[in-house]
């Protein structure tokens, strides 16, 4: 028996695209003569598709495509995702299924069981979990078909779920495992992939072929790395990431194999490539799926701005990013310098429009109000938003998408403008601390210099106001950077972190401030998603609350 894999990446919603990907695919697979062809988690409609499964005719759509890849299926098996009616009163109307379609018919439907919660994930609120499992028999073989989660129960400390679907399938005698995902890319999570797939092989004595999608939605990106495990848990083959493939397995090795840890075709993972990569994807797709092409950012002469710019030059071609620097009498010569050489290397379009006349206009028509009062943050966050108006009449004026150039550091502790600085319609560094930001611009860097090098190791700096640093109000970002991650991503308290060495002072008034600034990531763009908990909708935290305020 041959097996394809057909990684691939959908647009939510836009079911004569994705359809005609999944039937280009097919006649792949038939062309290179495979016997099943497997698609990833809900392809017919895109993962994941939110609230439109609240709509009957979304999900007549998704009927209408199983309905045109029965006609594709002469020759060949397709195992596909969609969302499948529950046909009984009680419970949820639908299910989260993959469909088993071969000669013109669905010979099966497998429903999946465990529908995670946690998050960024909550699938609970649309389907019903699968209490009845079976295999699927097809030429000689016996199929145990899950879906994502339902292989995560095993090869954890702490369980989620009371059950296994694969300690029910496997009563049944499969010959072998497949599972269809949607697994979300986080930097640190494509290893902990591997090792549950692993987990199950060896569980259950049997192969694995594990699909996995890839692409962006919004702000959840998908980095494919399908897997295919022989019996012995060894990796024959783990797919690309972050790319479309289509790719043809003999099954019959993946039996009565002995391990050896040598044939493990495992690719070398880097932190800051994967990065690199996952936000490319996330930029690219977020322009291509909502139909832009150019971008536009402030550039202040600062790290940040400066990644984001080189992002997304990289990701939409230089000349369909627009770089506008901003200086007021705060800025030193050299960040506009520093601007000026980055434009150059990079080939951007870029404008300089000074904002010192505008500022003064402003505190002009405030002078009756602020008089006897002193220079403060109001003045700085006036600047702020005075460069976010000329970014935005920019943008309204020629069809730009504003890019928020704020990274997780600062959007954790509240160090930005709302209507300012923390303006745009996609945070492209939102989810990357600010030692991960030097980090990744020196990957950036590793061929030549991209980013000018003053950029670099020169003090982080707003300037707002003269001499102004990120340190006259911020720790040391080696510092602060690992109290949030242990805060944010690890869920350690307070009492945990002054445990592990951190002074308690320090350590209270950071968590405080990530609490205190709640309201303003609720106003802030999606950020793209490349840790294991990113601020959005995989983050949910109540803006009036007492913890630790």
């Amino acid at each position: 028996m041959r097996i394809a894999i057909a990684q691939q990446n959908y647009h939510i919603g836009n079911f004569e695209a994705n359809y005609q990907k999944i039937s280009a695919a097919v006649q792949s697979a038939k062309s290179q003569e495979a016997d099943i062809v497997a698609f990833p988690e809900l392809a017919v409609c895109g993962y994941p598709p939110r609230d439109f499964l609240e709509f009957r005719d979304f999900t007549n759509k998704c009927q209408q495509v199983i309905e045109r890849l029965k006609q594709d299926s002469e020759g060949i098996a397709i195992v596909v995702g969609s969302p499948s009616v529950n046909p009984v009163i009680e419970g949820k109307d639908l299910f989260n299924s993959a469909y088993f379609i071969a000669d013109g018919e669905v010979k099966h439907i497998a429903n999946k069981a465990l529908l995670p919660t946690y998050d960024i994930f909550d699938e609970y609120r649309y389907f019903e979990p699968a209490t009845e499992f079976s295999v699927v028999e097809y030429k000689g073989k016996k199929i145990a078909l899950t879906i994502c989660e339902d292989i995560w129960n095993i090869g954890n400390e702490n369980p989620l779920y009371k059950v296994c679907p694969m300690d029910i399938l496997i009563e049944q005698k499969p010959d072998f495992m497949l599972n269809i995902s949607a697994s979300p890319f986080a930097y640190n999570h494509s290893e902990e992939r591997r090792l549950v797939v692993a987990a199950n092989v060896a569980r259950y004595k049997i192969p694995m072929i594990y699909v996995n999608a890839v692409g962006a939605q919004t702000e959840v990106v998908f980095d494919g790395g399908s897997l295919v495990i022989d019996d012995a848990g060894n990796t024959i083959d783990e797919m690309p990431y972050f790319e479309e493939a289509i790719r043809v397995y003999e099954l019959e090795p993946l039996f009565n194999a002995e391990r050896d840890p040598a044939k493990d075709n495992l690719r070398a993972k880097e932190k800051m490539d994967l990065i690199h990569r996952a936000l490319l994807l996330g930029i690219r797709d977020y322009f291509g799926k909502l139909g832009f092409k150019k971008a536009i950012l402030g550039l202040s002469g600062g790290i940040d701005s400066a990644l984001t710019l080189a992002l997304a030059a990289e990701a939409l071609g230089s000349e369909n990013v627009y770089a506008v620097m901003m200086p007021s009498k705060f800025s030193s010569d050299h960040s506009v310098d520093d601007s000026l050489q980055l434009v150059k290397n990079l080939g951007c379009p870029s404008d300089l429009i000074s904002i010192q006349n505008t500022f003064d206009s402003f505190l002009q028509t405030l002078q009756p109000q602020f008089e006897g009062t002193e220079f403060n943050v109001t003045e700085e966050n006036i600047q702020a938003r005075v460069r976010g108006v000329i970014l935005m009449a920019l943008s309204n004026k020629f069809g730009y998408i504003l890019l928020n150039t704020s990274n997780k550091s600062e959007a954790a502790v509240g160090y930005g403008t709302l209507y300012g600085d923390m303006a745009g319609g996609l945070s492209v560094i939102g989810d990357v601390y600010k030692t991960d930001v030097f980090a990744l611009c020196r990957y950036l860097n590793r061929n030549g210099e991209l980013i000018p090098e003053n950029i670099i190791t020169k003090p982080p700096s707003a300037e707002l106001r003269p001499n102004q640093k990120d340190s006259d109000s911020l720790p040391d970002y080696d510092i602060l950077d690992e109290i949030l991650y242990q805060y944010i991503e690890e869920r350690q308290g307070p009492n945990e972190l002054i445990a592990m060495g951190f002074d308690e002072k320090l350590v209270r008034r950071i968590l405080k401030l990530v609490n205190t600034n709640e309201y303003k990531r609720y106003q802030t763009p999606p950020m793209l998603r490349v840790s294991s908990k990113a601020f959005g909708m995989g983050r949910r935290m109540p803006i009036v609350g007492k913890y630790l305020s």
